[in-house]
């Protein structure tokens, strides 16, 4: 008579044998200086940039001309950071050059009010116009490209309609406090550009230190997977486009504050310097990969490019879109090769 071990199954004779575990290969040095030039390759470029521009240019270095580069880098700065946001979860904002117009012109309105509506109307309007944008990406299923850029065109003609075509422009009361946040300054910088470099710590420890800011890279990466890993694809590209909108108009109510007045004609090409500053910083159009840092440093790119032509003197400012444009080529043509090259391929 045979023994139970003997007449046990196969399966349940013994245990079963360890799993082999296949260690995943480290990355080369190639791929890790692949991965390093694109985050940080902006940033190079501007401290080298920065450097020669000193030796150039005695004005250059100095702090007079850093401020003002600062401030007005300050408000695309607040515009591109909501910008970096979309793209990081594969989508597009045309709308907030007229965001950030219209924001100033209502906050412009509202100061008459006092302190509290000139930021909290703005923040209202822009925001439901961000929100209106991220529930037809998101719910209906609408392309970011067309949904953004009917908002430019209504954002525009709203703007248009409350100042009568332009001819009418609301002033902020002089002296009052919403007129010092735009103008008061920190040792010689101004309130914006603190407000900005707050906005962008903030902004980096939601991208990099919470769940909510790991969701955005899922859904730019995959947003099927997304969807399988339970993370609230649809819910999260509302509350993106509902943030770029916000900070759009935030921005420009901060620039109404700073010039007194609601401009008109302010924002336009806006949405195309932001996006250029995004994917100069090395965050990736198609998504799921960039940071806020980098755009800074795509910022602060543009605005010293754009000084530089002030400095020159003989070339006027439409040399920076010239300058700006072949920056954004060389950086999609490097992103492509450096992705390649991070892949091993």
């Amino acid at each position: 008579m045979k023994s139970l071990a003997e007449t046990a199954p196969p399966a349940l004779a013994g245990p079963p044998p360890p799993l082999a575990v296949t260690e995943q290969p480290r990355p080369g040095g190639r791929q890790r200086a692949a991965e390093l030039l694109q985050r940080q390759g902006v940033l190079a470029v501007l401290a080298l940039l920065c450097v020669v521009s000193s030796f150039v240019f005695d004005s250059f270095a100095t702090l007079d001309n850093a401020r003002g580069i600062t401030i007005q880098a300050s408000f695309l700065s607040i515009v591109a950071l909501g910008m970096t946001l979309v793209i990081v979860t594969g989508g597009i904002d045309l709308s907030v050059g007229s965001v950030f117009a219209l924001g100033g012109v209502v906050a412009a309105w509202a100061s008459q009010y006092g302190f509290l509506p000139a930021l909290l109307v703005p923040l209202a309007v822009c925001g439901a116009i961000g929100a209106v944008n991220g529930l037809l990406v998101a719910k209906a299923g609408m392309a970011p490209f067309i949904v953004t850029l009917a908002s430019l065109l209504g954002a525009r003609g709203l703007l248009l309609a409350l100042t009568h075509e332009g001819a009418k422009t609301y002033l902020v009361p002089r002296g009052s406090a919403f007129q010092k946040l735009g103008g008061g300054a920190v040792w010689g910088f101004g309130y914006p550009v603190l407000i900005a470099l707050a906005l962008f710590c903030l902004g980096g420890l939601l991208l990099q230190r919470t769940s909510f800011g790991q969701g955005l890279f899922a859904v730019g990466g995959s947003g099927d997977a997304a969807l399988l890993m339970g993370l609230p694809v649809a819910r999260t590209k509302v509350l993106v486009y509902t943030l770029s909108g916000l900070l759009a108009g935030f921005a420009g109510a901060l620039n109404a504050a700073r010039l007194s007045s609601g401009v008109t004609i302010i924002g336009v090409g806006m949405e195309l310097d932001a996006i250029s500053a995004v994917v100069i910083g090395g965050t990736l159009l198609v998504g799921g990969a960039g940071s806020v840092s980098g755009t800074l440093w795509g910022v602060l790119l543009l605005g010293v490019i754009q000084n530089l032509i002030n400095q020159i003197g003989s070339l006027n400012s439409s040399y920076q879109s010239v300058v700006s444009g072949g920056f954004l080529i060389v950086v999609v043509v490097a992103q492509r090769y450096l992705s390649a090259s991070r892949r091993g391929t």
